[in-house]
């Protein structure tokens, strides 16, 4: 089999001397979108914030395109085209254009040009309003500006925390639509969620519970299971 895009092994971290992750192991392979399922505090933006060099890994191993990238800082990693969305997502104080040129300052000016231009037609209401603070925008479209901003880059994958935090259940399926068509297109994509209508998206699926991956499979397995069905489908 292909070597996965991202694969986490035994990874341990934490705050202090406050263990949260314990001998995590998760894959994501190219051109896949995988669904990290969890409530709130069960570690999962531990686990990105690790992934992303943000948090030290107390021991385990975090491989990206082939390299061992455990030890590099946040920067060297990103160089590395792997893209990282936050809860906050955005810049509020900048105008969407220059959220945008943050998100892919490692490019050529003439290269961030066209990528920008591309962003806009997937996404025409941050054309529409390119100068404006990010601030000015609505939970949704800051979503929208915070993913056009992760990708500006031109990520082989796309790590995102919690996309649907804030949001009312119609901006989240408008998130997922978004997220839908990056899927289609071919975008790697790691998104940590706790909420179930992201599976909708999902090629596989890791539970993590009490910082430890509780399950890995498809969305499919996990309606089979019934102790699985209850903890997050809610059925009887």
């Amino acid at each position: 089999m292909p070597e996965p895009l991202l694969r986490i092994e035994r990874l341990a971290a934490g705050y202090d001397r406050m263990q949260v992750l314990w001998d995590v192991g998760l894959e994501v392979a190219e051109r896949e979108t995988v669904v990290l399922l969890g409530a709130n505090g069960a570690g999962k933006t531990t686990l990105l914030r690790t992934l992303l060099g943000l948090l030290p890994a107390w021991h385990g191993e975090i491989a990206f395109a082939g390299h061992d990238i455990s030890h590099l800082r946040t920067d060297r990693r990103v160089r590395h085209d792997m893209a990282y969305m936050s809860e906050i997502a955005v810049f509020a104080g900048l105008s969407i254009e220059e959220n945008i040129r943050i998100g892919g300052q490692f490019l050529p000016a003439g290269a961030l040009q066209a990528r920008a231009e591309a962003l806009y037609a997937l996404f025409p209401i941050l054309r529409e309003r390119r100068r404006a603070a990010a601030s000015s925008l609505s939970g949704g479209q800051r979503k929208m500006l915070g993913i056009a901003k992760a990708l500006a880059g031109e990520p082989r994958l796309l790590v995102m925390d919690e996309p649907s935090a804030g949001l009312s259940p119609i901006l989240v399926k408008e998130v997922v639509a978004a997220l839908r068509r990056l899927r289609d297109g071919g975008q790697s994509l790691l998104i940590a969620e706790q909420n179930v209508k992201f599976l909708e998206l999902a090629d596989r699926v890791y539970t993590l519970d009490g910082g430890r991956i509780g399950f890995c499979g498809s969305v499919a397995q996990m309606h089979e299971n019934d102790a699985l069905r209850r903890a997050y489908f809610g059925l009887r």
